[in-house]
Parts: structure tokens; C-alpha cells; sequence
């Protein structure tokens, strides 16, 4: 089967401009490394729906902001506006109070901590970990995700013993992005470090790279696809940089082709663990495209996944499941294979149709 020919046969890419030299490679890198089951996660803290799956009802997995919209580092790729749709936890008693009213009404499954960042990119949790503690005691199945920032090892170790399960951290590669992105003055062995002491611990540890980070160039994704492969990570999760969030005229889009190779070189490095596409990403016909190249680059998993790559994955064989969580983390269990039948019932923690 030819994939260029395969794609051209899907609706969603009709008006698509397709790199068919590119998908000929990911179909060459299927043929040494036989494509696995995919999953497509549809976390509760945004409305998702498409004409091939739909989100869910119930806030299953939300996100929680420790310090609500602000952040110290304004950094020009996201100025803050990512944590807007996550829930204010300002204090340890409302991030306690407000779990546990979730558990009792929307059958909570886990959660993502989160926090904008002070000026040298720390996010101080400290006071939640006692929280975060007792709520892992009252409710053992909760799965607890956190963002991580940049921290050390005693850190590190603190929110492993309070129960985090799985920890995330943005890797950059180029010092300039650090400095002119980042506003930051810290190097590229800090983020390293971050992610050594980060894996010694036992939580599952999900870095993050973001492709075209330095105003849609693509500069250090090399070198940060390099550091992550030298670690015991559990996952890596890649996302795309939106020029939405930045500044006007300050961020161009990368190009889908950069985005596709990027993903190509991620599954070559670090064949032996998931790889994943996460939430943020340019929307429309690039999404698309986008979303058909990680099918088709081989990664694990795509958050909100666009329309036609459910066509995309059936077109290839490969199996594929859903489930209502960030994609950084599996609650509930092992969700239900999605792909064999069209129309097939699905239950994915807790949301039936």
C-alpha cells in the first residue's frame, strides 16, 4: 500500500499540501519498526470534540494552576495565556477542597499540578505536598501528574514521597532560546540536571520539547531530543509552538515538513519508549497534517487529535484507544481498543456512548 495514495483518499485532506517525499520515509521507518497501537487522549481540561471521537462530559482529569494566571517569566511564546483554562488552587486548603468536591461529584480520576514559573523558572509546591499526600491516602487511585519546572534533587525527591506519579519538564537545547524565549538566565546543563534528578526518582518522568520554540525556527530541538535519550525517561511528550500565544508578528509557524522530521528523528532516538504528541499545536489544515505525520511517524499517542487521523490510523492498521486524560498519564487502567468496529460502544473512564 502506497501512504501518499492512502492519505489522498481521506477527506480531511483534500486541500492538504502534503510532503510525499517525508511520508515515504515514515513508511520506509514502518517497514524496519512495525507501527504499534496508538492512543488518543481527550483530557477534561478543555471542550474537545470531532467527527470521529468526542470528548467527555465529566471533568475526569482536570488542571490545577497554584499560582491561577500569573507568571513571573512571561516568556514571548505563551505570555501566561496557557494557564487561563486551568482551575485557580492558589492556596493548598482550595486545591484540597476542590479535589475532593470532584471525586464526590465528577468522578475525578487524577490530575495536572501546574504553576507559572519565577524568574529562574521554579515553581514552589512545596506547601502542596502534604495536600497532595492526603489525598493519595484517602484516594489511592488518583493519578497525580505535575509540571515539574526547573528543580533539584531533594526537590525532586520531595514530590516523589508525596505521591506525585508522574512528573513533566520542558527540555530546551539552545542557549538562545533559554535566553531570548525564556527571558532566563540559566543554561542548558540546568535543564539537564533537572531531568537527571528527576529520574532517580521512582515517578514516571515525561519531558517536553517544543518544536519551533525559538520563534518558530527550529533551533536545539536536535540537541533536546539528544538529552532526553541519555535518560531513563517514561515517556516524551513533543508539541508544536502556537504563534497565537505569542506576541503579534513575533512567531512564525513552523513548517509541517520541519514538524514531521522532528517527529521521525524522536522515534529513531528513542525507539524503546513512548513518544507523544501533546495538546498544543497550530490549529486548521496544519493540525491536520500534522497529526497524520505523528501517525504515521510511529508515535504512541496524540492529545485532541484533529480530524482524519482516526482515518489516517484505520488507513495504516493501526489499532488505536482513547482515553479522557492528559497524555502524559494513564488513568483508570488499560483503555479499550477503539479501532476494530465502526460504531463500535466505547467506555474510557467512565464516559459511555
Amino acid at each position: 500500500m502506497d501512504w501518499s495514495g492512502a492519505l489522498a483518499g481521506i477527506e480531511a485532506f483534500e486541500d492538504a499540501e502534503l510532503d510525499h517525499r517525508l511520508i515515504g520515509d515514515f513508511q520506509q521507518q514502518a517497514e524496519l519498526a512495525p507501527l504499534r497501537e496508538i492512543r488518543f487522549s481527550t483530557p477534561t481540561f478543555k471542550e474537545y470534540s470531532s467527527g470521529e471521537m468526542s470528548g467527555c462530559s465529566k471533568n475526569s482529569f482536570p488542571a490545577f494552576s497554584v499560582t491561577a494566571g500569573a507568571c513571573a517569566l512571561d516568556c514571548d511564546h505563551c505570555q501566561a495565556k496557557i494557564l487561563e483554562p486551568m482551575i485557580p488552587a492558589t492556596t493548598p486548603e482550595m486545591l484540597d477542597r476542590k479535589v475532593r468536591d470532584l471525586v464526590l461529584l465528577q468522578d475525578l480520576q487524577g490530575f495536572l499540578l501546574s504553576g507559572g514559573s519565577n524568574r529562574r523558572n521554579e515553581i514552589k509546591y512545596e506547601r502542596y505536598f502534604p495536600v497532595i499526600e492526603t489525598l493519595k491516602r484517602d484516594f489511592p487511585h488518583l493519578k497525580i501528574a505535575i509540571h515539574s519546572a526547573l528543580t533539584d534533587a531533594p526537590r525532586a525527591r520531595q514530590m516523589a514521597s508525596a505521591g506525585v506519579d508522574t512528573a513533566m519538564m520542558d527540555v530546551i537545547g539552545a542557549q538562545e532560546t533559554i535566553r531570548d524565549v525564556y527571558h532566563l538566565e540559566r543554561s542548558v546543563d540546568d535543564f539537564e540536571a533537572t531531568l537527571a534528578a528527576l529520574c532517580a526518582t521512582d515517578m514516571e518522568i515525561v519531558p517536553h520539547i517544543v518544536i519551533g520554540l525559538h520563534y518558530g525556527r527550529i533551533l536545539g530541538e536536535a540537541k533536546a531530543l539528544d538529552i532526553v535519550s541519555r535518560h531513563k525517561i517514561h515517556s516524551l511528550v513533543l508539541v508544536v509552538v502556537m504563534p497565537f500565544y505569542g506576541r503579534d508578528g513575533m512567531f512564525v509557524t513552523p513548517d509541517t515538513s520541519d514538524v514531521g522530521r522532528i517527529f521521525l528523528d524522536a522515534r529513531r532516538k528513542i525507539p524503546d519508549r513512548q513518544v507523544l504528541l501533546g495538546c498544543a499545536r497550530p490549529a486548521g489544515m496544519h493540525k491536520r497534517v500534522t497529526d497524520a505525520y505523528a501517525v504515521m511517524a510511529g508515535l504512541d499517542g496524540i492529545a485532541f487529535p484533529a480530524e482524519g487521523a482516526v482515518a489516517v490510523a484505520r488507513a495504516l492498521g493501526r489499532p488505536f484507544s482513547q482515553q479522557h486524560a492528559c497524555c502524559s498519564i494513564k488513568v483508570g487502567g488499560q483503555a479499550p481498543r477503539l479501532g476494530a468496529l465502526t460504531g463500535e460502544r466505547q467506555l474510557v473512564h467512565g464516559c459511555a456512548r
